[in-house]
């Protein structure tokens, strides 16, 4: 069976950088399952994939665009150290939820300067280069479930 939409997909998979360095791999022997054409991964990892089958090797180069998108100036600001209440030590790389107009979003410490610290909203891999490794391990028709949820179930098996 091919790669097409609806179809559960498993990969074994390394993502890399365009130093090479590694920034996330699946674990050995526990491939990342998702949903085909459910937007349940990066359009351009999505894309790269559509047609392929069980077996299947690819290398592919992700632009930002087809990624995590482009970095965002406008999502970066200052907001004063009080408001991250109950935290001992406030340090650039710390992630936290926020809650904004549009609903909960992560943001990553960026600076601490004083009583002012910068945070970004920005994805941590937004404005790069995906560089993926992917070895198609496994390709079959999702349950009627799993498509009405939009993700993969553990253990379905088809009937």
């Amino acid at each position: 069976m091919q790669i097409e939409k609806n179809a559960v997909v498993a990969i074994d998979y390394t993502l890399r950088d365009t130093e090479g360095e590694v920034l996330d791999a699946s674990p050995e022997g526990q491939p990342l399952q998702y949903l085909h054409g459910a937007g349940n991964i990066i359009p351009g990892l999505e894309n790269a994939l559509e047609g392929k089958a069980a077996g299947d090797d690819i290398d592919v180069s992700i632009p930002p665009e087809e990624g995590y998108g482009e970095r965002d100036d406008r999502l970066q600001q200052d907001v004063p150290k009080s408001m991250f209440e109950g935290v001992d030590s406030v340090e650039a790389g710390m992630r936290f939820q926020a809650q904004t107009q549009s609903g909960t979003q992560v943001v990553t410490v960026a600076a601490v300067s004083g009583d002012n610290v910068t945070v970004d909203a920005n994805h941590p891999l937004a404005g790069q280069t995906l560089n993926f490794k992917v070895k198609v391990s496994e390709v079959r028709e999702a349950s009627n479930e799993e498509l009405e949820h939009g993700h993969v179930h553990d253990g379905e098996q088809t009937e």
